[in-house]
């Protein structure tokens, strides 16, 4: 199947087409068709299997089947993250160029003046974060009444980040008759609960559940004590082809103690959490992105929501202690068919956290015993799988250490907007 077999309009095809896609994911395939239909959708699929397009690119094409002739905010997409909002925003602007649809993005940490101007102006679609969309929505500066398409993006970090009671604000004051869009990597009570009070007879699409790690991905593990996880980074990141690194830290503190000490080692790094302001957030994606950054340190919650292409290793620097966490993680490499490479330590306090991680993913991670710096007491025996505890089992051979049918018709009508060019708005994207 090609994203031609899916129903899209002639200039979305000519946008993906700019940007090399040809083939739509699984979870494109399976969620743009009743999208596109006016279905509502539940959506299960994980950061890495090209969500954003999903539902972006049938958002798009249901906005321009019913824009007027002046700019009315339709389309609202909630999202939990200022880096996530970015993400979509910047989706919105490549695959919606040279269609007359006005968009804008919205969250906090910048100056809200310049967002209340843009909203005055007009806009079919807003990008929002929950607490920024409730303080202009409370100051009066739009309205959701006329809003006929919702996506919530991420519904399980919205739990997980305490925004859920502002969600539910959010949805009160939208009307009953709409289409709503509902994506989520795992669904917990919560979330479940949410999806029966918001859909309606929604088409189900489940992607990668979140048991299954990408196949693409090469996983490795090394025990090690705490005190030499940096001298063990510093190493494998001197010692592999390395392209763009990931690394995940429990803590923000963490994370910028390691990447001065990264800095001083001659790594070329940046960190990226939620004590950074949002310039210095955005410079240093841009400079990820751009491979002036080699390494980007970052918290888990600062990392929801970047999608940067050609990552070609992970490191879990810090184990997580929920094992979703994991997954989603090392999902941020071998991507799009590409390979890539999940590395993770583990200190004494951290083998707990290795015991539910394996278990949730079915599978053991390689142990790599030859390196630099073994820990000071044996390592475990291999996970029991299923029961409870560790299996005292023998450990497996050491591994090398090297490190978007039936197409509606596009109506001409006149340019809106007072005569402004088409483009869209990036308020509060620098």
């Amino acid at each position: 199947m090609t994203f031609s077999d899916l129903g899209l309009l002639p200039q979305l095809l000519e946008n993906i087409r700019a940007v090399g896609y040809t083939t739509p994911t699984p979870i494109q395939e399976r969620a743009i068709p009743p999208a596109l239909e006016g279905r509502d959708v539940l959506g299960t699929a994980q950061t890495g299997t090209g969500k954003t397009a999903a539902f972006s690119l049938p958002v798009l094409q249901r906005l321009d089947e019913l824009a007027g002739d002046t700019p009315t905010l339709r389309a609202l997409i909630l999202t939990p993250t200022r880096e996530l909002a970015a993400q979509i925003d910047e989706n919105f602007r490549t695959y919606g160029k040279g269609m007359d649809l006005w968009h804008t993005v919205l969250f906090g940490g910048v100056n809200i003046k310049p967002q209340i101007r843009t909203l005055q102006k007009g806009v079919d679609a807003v990008i929002a974060t929950p607490g920024r969309l409730l303080d202009l929505l409370n100051q009066h500066a739009l309205s959701l009444k006329n809003v006929e398409l919702f996506v919530l993006d991420e519904a399980d970090r919205m739990l997980d980040m305490g925004f859920l009671p502002d969600v539910r604000r959010v949805i009160k004051l939208l009307p009953q008759k709409r289409q709503t869009l509902f994506f989520s990597a795992t669904m917990p009570p919560e979330i479940r609960s949410l999806t029966q009070q918001l859909l309606h007879n929604p088409a189900v699409v489940s992607v990668d559940p979140v048991s299954s790690t990408a196949e693409a991905v090469e996983q490795r593990l090394y025990f090690v004590d705490r005190p030499n996880k940096r001298r063990l980074l510093v190493d494998l990141l001197k010692g592999t082809d390395h392209t763009r690194t990931l690394v995940f830290t429990r803590t923000k503190h963490g994370a910028n103690q390691l990447t001065q000490h990264l800095q001083k080692a001659g790594v070329q790094a940046a960190a990226i959490h939620g004590n950074k302001s949002q310039g210095a957030r955005v410079r240093a994606l841009e400079g990820f992105r751009g491979n002036s950054i080699a390494v980007l340190v970052a918290t888990d919650v600062a990392a929801r929501g970047i999608d940067v292409e050609g990552v070609s290793h992970v490191v879990n620097y810090d184990l997580p202690n929920v094992p979703e966490t994991y997954v989603h993680r090392i999902g941020r490499t071998g991507r799009a068919g590409r390979s890539g490479i999940a590395l993770s330590f583990c200190n004494t306090e951290e083998r707990p956290f290795l015991v539910d991680i394996e278990r949730l993913i079915g599978r053991h991670v390689d142990r790599v015993e030859e390196h630099a710096y073994p820990p000071s007491d044996a390592p475990p025996g291999l996970t029991d799988l299923k029961g409870k505890g560790s299996a005292a089992k023998p450990q497996q051979k050491p591994q090398s250490n090297q490190p978007s049918g039936h197409r509606p018709k596009s109506r001409p009508r006149p340019r809106r907007g007072g005569g402004r060019k088409p483009t869209s708005h990036s308020v509060g994207h620098p």
